[in-house]
């Protein structure tokens, strides 16, 4: 690993994604539990694909392969795909497509749930003179020193400081990929991220490292994840999208996490069981503080209105 200071954009690149880097040697699944983890969220993601009529339904960053294997199983006659660096995972239904990128067209449903938080940005700081400068950071110690003055539409309308000592993560790359992502869609993208809009910016960034289910110190060389929060407003003015918060989302949808009527249990216990799981996943996916808290940002591009209240 490189003693040098590279920007930040570099390092998180190469540590995420280089022939070594963690999303090419680990499976998400051993590392962090999201939406893709919960079965209740296939089925809802099955719910919008029946409703807008998708031929295909593409998964990017699809990890490991849940949530393409668990709609192989909602899904009939639909196309499925999943898009992810790492090699295809053993034991993938065979009808089930893999590769390691988008193709040219989606007639149908794309699906990228916390992908945009591991596209690497410019991380900036304002330094004293009230000017913002990009990070530098070495990628094996995580020692960070500032660089050359980044000057940025973008950060002056998405993300403005004005104190010395805050930071920004510059999402202007991950506008421009989600961009690119929803020009192939003819149907309906939706990208899932934890998130947060102009007037709630976190004034000191957030970059984070995970590595089984914990939080460390951040640093990009390749052991652990690097992910930063998504400015989302930025993303769904670039694409023309809709801002819903999960919980709403998948109201919407049909996930429900009430539980069971009781007299169910004496009339059919076996289903009052299975009633009772499902509640349990939606709770999960609904919490407030938890997977609820993701930011859904849904492009229609043939005006279905699919998630209309």
């Amino acid at each position: 690993m490189s003693h040098a200071s590279l920007p930040w954009h570099i390092a998180w690149e190469r540590a995420l994604y280089a022939d070594d880097g963690f999303f090419r040697t680990s499976r998400p699944a051993d590392h962090f539990r999201t939406n893709a983890h919960v079965g209740a969220f296939a089925g809802a993601v099955a719910e919008l694909a029946r409703r807008t009529g998708a031929e295909t339904v593409v998964d990017l960053g699809a990890g490991g392969g849940e949530l393409v294997t668990a709609l192989w199983a909602e899904l009939s006659g639909v196309r499925l795909m999943g898009v992810e660096l790492a090699s295809r995972p053993a034991g993938l239904p065979d009808d089930i497509e893999w590769q390691d990128a988008l193709p040219d067209r989606i007639d149908g449903l794309l699906i990228a749930n916390e992908w945009l938080d591991n596209v690497p940005c410019d991380v900036v700081e304002l330094d004293d003179h009230d000017v913002p400068r990009e990070l530098l950071v070495v990628p094996g110690t995580g020692e960070e020193t500032l660089g050359d003055p980044h000057e940025s539409s973008w950060l002056r309308t998405w993300w403005p400081m004005s104190e010395p000592g805050q930071r920004a993560e510059v999402g202007s790359a991950r506008d421009v990929v989600w961009a690119d992502a929803v020009s192939r869609v003819h149907g309906t993208a939706v990208a899932i991220d934890y998130g947060h809009v102009l007037g709630d910016r976190p004034p000191f960034g957030s970059l984070r490292s995970y590595v089984d289910g914990r939080e460390l110190d951040v640093l990009p060389d390749g052991t652990r994840d690097v992910t930063a929060h998504v400015a989302v407003d930025a993303v769904a003015h670039a694409v023309g999208g809709t801002l819903l918060r999960q919980g709403e989302a998948l109201t919407r949808l049909g996930v429900d996490g009430s539980r069971p009527p009781l007299d169910l249990a004496h009339r059919d216990p076996a289903a009052y069981v299975r009633a009772l799981g499902r509640a349990g996943e939606a709770g999960e996916l609904l919490a407030t503080g938890g997977l609820g808290d993701f930011w859904w940002i849904v492009t229609d591009t043939l005006g279905h209105g699919t998630l209309a209240p």
